[in-house]
């Protein structure tokens, strides 16, 4: 599938959470080949760092990883600081990580409960938090909230993930108010159903495929590079008048 080239990505200082595996692999690989300077962290150090010595390897401009857990907030700001040193001023955000491990209601409990805000939602929060005075001295900037479809579909068995990608679009409406007089676009984007590594893994099999083909629209199986595909459209000045959205890339299905 051929990919489009983004002019206005090419050194443009980004940063991604969750970058190191799944679809968020592919964003920091899709931002690197752009010519982004692309900065990422996650859990998985020793996957990070084969990454970013591949992307390097191929030519890509400085990739920076950096092993974070999230839950951490202060790891986060000390983790976009050293970004911000190494590239200059973001201007891009990518509030890509999350945890969708299932999980019944009966068995949930308030540790458990809070683990899936400090995951899924709280570090969004905090990475704006850190990136909008970055972008207000750019002039401009893009943060992108990765949501889900599941909520909108009514899925069962993971109450907080749904709950907490339910509110992302809430922080993404009041973001894009806040910061849209500083030039900074904030927008959701929402994958259905994406073939990663760990969902062929853990939860697609005969019947899942089942859903996919009577729920989807389109009878296809969605890939990373279709996330990462419209990501890098709002990311760059092509989608300058888009802020306050919900894309959703599922196939139909939602």
């Amino acid at each position: 599938m051929a990919s489009a080239v983004y002019p206005s990505l090419k050194d443009r200082p980004v940063f991604i959470t969750g970058g190191a595996g799944g679809i968020g692999q592919a964003m920091t690989e899709g931002f690197a080949a752009q010519g982004a300077r692309v900065a990422f962290v996650d859990l998985d150090a020793e996957r990070g760092h084969a990454l970013a010595r591949e992307l390097a390897a191929g030519g890509a401009t400085d990739p920076l990883f950096i092993p974070c857990d999230l839950r951490d907030v202060d790891a986060l700001k000390a983790a976009m600081a050293a970004a911000n040193a190494r590239h200059g001023d973001l201007s891009v955000l990518v509030n890509n990580a999350a945890n969708d491990t299932r999980h019944a209601l009966a068995d949930l409990t308030p540790q458990a409960w809070d683990d899936r805000m400090a995951v899924n939602l709280r570090p969004m929060v905090f990475a704006a938090q850190g990136a909008a005075p970055q972008m207000r001295r750019r002039g401009g900037g893009s943060i992108i909230n990765l949501g889900s479809i599941s909520w909108k579909t009514a899925t069962a068995g993971m109450v907080g993930y749904t709950t907490a990608k339910a509110a992302v679009h809430g922080l993404t409406r009041t973001l894009a108010r806040e910061l849209g007089p500083d030039g900074v676009r904030v927008n959701t984007l929402s994958p259905g159903w994406v073939m990663t590594e760990r969902q062929l893994a853990l939860w697609v099999d005969a019947n899942a495929e089942a859903e996919m083909d009577r729920a989807q629209c389109l009878k296809i199986r969605l890939q990373p590079a279709d996330i990462v595909a419209m990501v890098l459209f709002l990311a760059a000045d092509d989608a300058r008048g888009c802020t306050a959205q919900d894309f959703t890339v599922d196939a139909g299905w939602a």
